[in-house]
């Protein structure tokens, strides 16, 4: 008797799709899921990632969520400007960026080095993206999350003093 998990990619029976968050059924004996309005997407049972077959996208799971894996800076730089745009209608504002450490080289072109004389409680020394101060988390090995979610808001409540997100491609 065959072995009924043998029948399906890495994942189980169904995910949610990373696009649409919609469950989607994998197609048996094969890696792939199936979205009816984002199409196939293929596990990969070596690195654990799921390629959307359509665009090349890379997706890494972590606590039940996806993750695109970026290897380009205006895609993380627009995730993180989605987030922040969430956080504003959620009623609160971000106070520092922490980007995974393994995007560094990838964004670090991208980020504000020059210090502004109307921030004087923030560290002149840290770069900043969308006028936040950003930070790099720590190496994988010492939290391992890091090697799968992309970056991280620190936030409180209330709205930006002034609205620095819309400077999205500067």
């Amino acid at each position: 008797m065959m072995n009924p998990s043998l029948q399906y990619p890495i994942f189980g029976a169904e995910i949610k799709c990373p696009h649409c968050r919609q469950a989607i059924p994998a197609l048996t004996l094969t890696d792939t899921y199936l979205c009816p309005r984002h199409g196939a997407f293929e596990a990969d049972p070596k690195t654990g990632e799921l390629v959307h077959l359509q665009s090349g996208r890379h997706w890494r799971q972590w606590n039940e969520e996806w993750y695109r894996q970026h290897t380009h800076p205006d895609g993380i730089r627009f995730e993180i400007h989605e987030a922040l745009d969430r956080l504003y209608t959620q009623g609160f504002r971000a106070t520092k960026v922490i980007i995974a450490n393994r995007y560094r080289d990838l964004v670090s072109g991208y980020l504000e080095r020059n210090t502004s004389w109307r921030n004087n409680n923030v560290d002149p020394h840290l770069p900043k993206l969308y006028g936040l101060p950003v930070d790099f988390s720590p190496e994988t090995d010492q939290d391992p999350r890091w090697e799968v979610i992309n970056f991280a808001l620190e936030k409180e409540p209330g709205v930006p003093v002034r609205y620095p997100y819309f400077r999205l491609f500067e």
